[in-house]
């Protein structure tokens, strides 16, 4: 039927445009858990899980040499937190509804809104995780002390856009063959349990170990916050630009790469895979 057309100034489109990423973003955070508290203790507890079976194995293995000089316990989550939320950011704008999702048929509904709320829920989560972690850790066990908590966020927030910037190239190459990128990603999101570095310092390898891991983003993001969580560590092997550079090409690739895909895009591609 006939419907009068309303002019919207750029500020109007703009909040418009921010509402409709705030209300996508909830339902990505629901979409794994309808109840927003059992989705957040769950995460907390596989964060958990994680921090517990590092400890162990550190101790089991002889390891807790190699740590930095401080809290042992704040060592391996300082590691595990940027593993995390890596990893979560990744998967979660890989497994973001695309162009042939049946959500794309409603008029606002667009694949940046999809990208941008999958990207923003796993940063929340993943944030109010780490906050709950390292309060109860604070309260309970041992207080806290950070050398440059702002250094430090700056590099969970690094890690979480490196992880968003390669799941979208992913997400690009998708649509192509599903069932091998899907494969893939979960390979790379495997690999990185070793190649992140989160259980060693890049200060203390040799240099055939280094070059092993230093290609990786996610290794230089783990040893500098390390450098800003404690004093007595000074990162010489690792540098915050080469994640970000790494980050910003490969976040235009996956742009690129998500509008060519968008243009050949047909329906009978999600029955692929």
């Amino acid at each position: 039927m006939f419907r009068a057309e309303r002019k919207k100034t750029t500020l109007g489109s703009g909040f418009s445009i921010v509402e409709l990423i705030y209300h996508a973003t909830v339902r990505s955070i629901r979409k794994t858990q309808r109840h927003a508290v059992l989705g957040l203790i769950q995460n907390i507890m596989q964060t958990l899980m994680l921090v517990i079976s590092f400890y162990v194995m550190f101790n089991i293995l002889g390891m807790r040499g190699n740590a930095v000089r401080g809290d042992f316990l704040l060592y391996i989550m300082s590691g595990i937190f940027l593993y995390m939320t890596h990893t979560k950011a990744m998967g979660a704008v890989f497994g973001a509804e695309g162009s042939s999702s049946a959500m794309m048929k409603h008029a606002p509904m667009t694949t940046a809104v999809s990208i941008s709320a999958a990207a923003l829920g796993a940063l929340y989560i993943q944030l109010l995780s780490m906050f709950v972690v390292l309060y109860l850790y604070h309260s309970i066990i041992n207080p806290i002390e950070i050398y440059d908590w702002v250094g430090a966020m700056a590099m969970v927030l690094l890690s979480w856009f490196t992880g968003v910037a390669l799941g979208m190239v992913f997400l690009a190459i998708k649509p192509w063959n599903p069932s091998l990128v899907g494969i893939v990603q979960q390979i790379y999101a495997r690999v990185n349990m070793i190649a992140s570095g989160k259980m060693f310092l890049a200060n203390t390898l040799p240099h055939k170990m280094l070059v092993l891991f230093n290609w990786n983003p996610l290794f230089h993001t783990i040893d500098q916050a390390r450098g800003y969580t404690f004093i007595n560590y000074n990162p010489h092997f690792s540098n915050w630009q080469y994640p970000l550079t790494v980050g910003i090409a490969a976040l235009a690739i996956g742009l690129m790469g998500e509008f060519y895909t968008r243009q050949h895009v047909s329906l009978s591609w999600s029955a692929k895979g």
